[in-house]
């Protein structure tokens, strides 16, 4: 399966009048295959990796050898860190792993290994209850260090540094940001499943990624909202949109696929072999 690099680029990133560093990387060490990034410092984004329903370390589904999960740790605890830390900017100083309980245990040897970096939070009832225990694990640990969440689902492990900095400037800017690319496909409503009832204009209609990345303290006053008013809310900016605050879309890439199908796993494994990314296993990696 042959995937060309220009997929995901077909829009310019969002350029936003902000600071920032660029640096030049190895194609080893740049999975966007890029010559430059953009970096922001990190050193006051705590991030919550969602993996609740990830399953035995053993039994999960392996993209290039290794479980998708330690993909998405990978990325946040040694390759964005080394990125940041090369040109002089801070890593994310805490990750909060929302896994089931029952699977602890498996992943307490690569914790351990990331003391004071990695921490457990158990999931919600509801994706809303996973994410304000993973917030809560975040200021726990971190204190008033972390203004700003960054919120991943593992199924999307092919996420790049370049977007995950764009994202996290534009929710310093804006108090919050959800990664998004146009719609490409013709969408039809239904009202019986059976019939076509409308199509609806595609230039409007956004499909969203994660992270979603938000000011801590606006999503604890949206959480207590939530809670209080009984709102059903489908992803975590939509707290935000409860509130009547401002989203800002960043503009991601297609290639930040959600991995739900094995077909899902061979587009994303191939996307690996252009970036020419090798996984690791974290816990024999030093």
């Amino acid at each position: 399966l042959a995937i060309n690099s220009s997929i995901g680029k077909a829009f310019a990133p969002s350029s936003i009048a902000a600071k920032h560093i660029e640096i030049s990387l190895g194609a080893s060490s740049n999975a966007a295959n890029e010559n430059s990034l953009q970096l922001e410092d990190l050193g006051n984004v705590g991030f919550v990796l969602l993996a609740g329903g990830t399953g035995s370390r053993m039994k999960a589904p392996e993209l290039k050898g290794m479980p998708v999960l330690h993909h998405s740790l990978d990325l946040f605890l040694n390759r964005l860190p080394a990125v940041c830390e090369k040109a002089g900017l801070k890593g994310p100083p805490i990750v909060a792993l929302v896994l089931d309980p029952k699977y602890q245990p498996e992943y307490q040897a690569i914790v351990d290994k990331y003391k004071g970096r990695l921490a457990f939070a158990n999931p919600g009832v509801e994706r809303q209850g996973s994410v304000e225990n993973g917030v809560n694990k975040v200021v726990e640990l971190a204190g008033n260090l972390c203004t700003h969440v960054a919120i991943h689902d593992s199924a999307r492990p092919l996420v790049t540094i370049e977007e995950i900095c764009n994202v996290v400037r534009d929710a310093k800017e804006y108090g919050a940001a959800v990664l998004g690319v146009p719609c490409k496909a013709t969408i039809k409503e239904s009202d019986d499943g059976s019939t076509v009832l409308r199509t609806i204009p595609r230039a409007r209609l956004w499909e969203v990624h994660t992270p979603q990345v938000i000011e801590i303290q606006m999503l604890q006053k949206g959480f207590e909202k939530v809670t209080k008013e009984g709102l059903e809310v489908t992803d975590d900016v939509s707290i935000v949109e409860a509130m009547g605050e401002t989203v800002k879309l960043t503009l991601g890439q297609y290639t930040n696929l959600k991995i739900t199908t094995p077909e899902d796993m061979d587009v994303a494994s191939a996307i690996l072999d252009e970036r020419k990314v090798t996984p690791i296993d974290l816990l024999a990696h030093e």
